[in-house]
């Protein structure tokens, strides 16, 4: 889902360089991952009421304003700088919103729907533990995605969140760990609960989860 790391540095050197280019062609790089994002994280009573590409240039906006504190002090890898700065958008929203209603609209903030990519339609049918789902099927992949979807929601916002990281964002267990502030074995560990909780929700939980 994200950009390759190579070019996103040599971007990043042009920023410190002053190149005047090289902040606009950062962000419309990781256009599509912001958006992919968002979208898959978007309650579907926030998405009814919001365009996910205003969030998105919202996103790559705030990010194009921080950009020299991330250059002087970057802290962790750029992509995931930048989910972050999404995900604390997403958060901020869904806050805003509840206060609006005037009521928790928590139990609202399910996942809607997921990439289309053929490595997402992989790793869906991977956990389903179904060889007939591919990228070309598109009646059983959706279908399936359903499936998928309610057993997703009913996870807990962590374990839900592990699963997101590692097969629809395509993050490795390095990175999901870096993320969240976790070591490594942690992180690998959580994501193993994870998967064994979603396997039970499909009822699926025969087989043992890959790193």
């Amino acid at each position: 889902m994200w950009p390759e790391g190579d070019q996103t540095q040599q971007l990043l050197k042009g920023v410190k360089d002053g190149d005047p280019d090289a902040v606009n062609r950062l962000m419309d790089r990781h256009r599509v991952a912001v958006r992919r994002l968002i979208q898959m994280r978007l309650d579907n009573a926030l998405a009814s009421r919001v365009d996910a590409s205003d969030v998105v240039q919202d996103v790559l906006f705030e990010a194009s304003r921080r950009m020299e504190d991330y250059i002087s002090n970057p802290t962790m890898p750029f992509h995931l700088w930048l989910r972050q700065l999404a995900k604390d958008r997403i958060i901020d929203m869904h806050r805003r919103h509840r206060t609006a209603k005037r009521r928790s609209v928590d139990r609202e903030q399910r996942i809607s729907s997921l990439g289309s990519d053929d490595r997402s339609a992989a790793d869906l049918a991977s956990l389903l533990k179904d060889t007939e789902l591919t990228p070309a099927a598109a009646t059983v992949r959706k279908e399936m995605e359903q499936r998928f979807l309610e057993a997703l929601n009913e996870l807990p916002d962590d374990d839900r969140e592990l699963i997101l990281m590692r097969h629809f964002e395509h993050l490795g267990n390095g990175e999901v760990a870096e993320a969240l502030g976790l070591s490594a074995p942690a992180a690998g560990m959580r994501y193993l609960r994870a998967i064994r909780r979603l396997r039970q929700a499909l009822g699926t939980d025969d087989e043992s989860a890959e790193e």
